[in-house]
């Protein structure tokens, strides 16, 4: 894969309390393509930051259901992936690439 379609799977870090909580534990939160497979985001990820990867667990985020000045809409969905890293290794996303 190239860089670019690296660049093409993994969105943006997700920042939150639990996200940081979360890399206590050698754990770090990504916005992914919908379309992105767990092997996808693995070689992403460990091309990406020359790190190595222990495991990747997935989930899809539904849109919420909204009003805006009365007229309803719906937020969009997005995929997330949760990749924990092998002992000793660590991303600091705070930083950027």
């Amino acid at each position: 894969m190239s860089a670019l379609s690296h660049y093409d799977i993994i969105r943006r870090p997700v920042i939150t309390e639990k996200s940081t909580a979360a890399s206590e534990h050698n754990k770090v939160i990504f916005q992914v393509a919908p379309s992105a497979t767990k092997p996808q985001i693995k070689a992403a990820v460990e091309a990406l930051f020359k790190v190595k990867v222990k495991a990747v667990n997935t989930l899809n985020r539904r849109g919420k259901n909204k009003r805006f000045r009365g007229i309803p809409g719906q937020t969009t969905g997005y995929k997330r992936a949760i990749v924990t890293l092998v002992e000793g290794q660590m991303i600091d996303v705070t930083t950027g690439l």
